[in-house]
C-alpha cells in the first residue's frame, strides 16, 4: 500500500487512466478489477472526460502553465498535476 504518498508518471496516458492504474497498483489489483461493487467507480467522484480535458493542451496547442486537482478516490487522496503525475496518499486519521 502507499505510505507517505506515492507518485506515478503517466507517460502521456490520459489522467483518468493514470489515476485508475495508480490506484490499482497501490491496491495490488489489475486496473480492470478496480470496479464496483468492491471498488467505487471513478465516475462517482470525478468526471473522467473533464479531468482529461483539464490537463489537455489548449486549442492553440500550447501547454497549460500549471495546475493540480485533488480528490478522494478508493480511500486515497489523489492529486494529479499538469505534468500528468499522479500522487496517492492514504488519509491520516484525525483525532476526535
Amino acid at each position: 500500500m502507499v505510505e507517505g504518498g506515492d507518485s506515478v508518471d503517466t507517460d502521456e496516458r490520459p489522467p483518468s487512466q493514470a489515476v485508475v492504474e495508480a490506484v490499482a497498483e497501490a491496491e495490488d489489483v489489475r486496473p480492470t478489477d478496480l470496479a464496483p461493487p468492491e471498488y467505487e467507480s471513478l465516475h462517482a467522484v470525478v468526471d473522467p472526460a473533464a479531468l482529461d480535458a483539464l490537463f489537455a493542451d489548449r486549442s492553440n496547442n500550447t501547454r497549460r502553465p500549471r495546475g493540480t486537482v485533488s480528490f478522494r478516490f478508493c480511500d486515497f487522496d489523489v492529486t494529479v498535476d499538469r505534468d500528468g503525475r499522479v500522487t496517492l496518499e492514504e488519509p491520516t486519521e484525525q483525532a476526535e
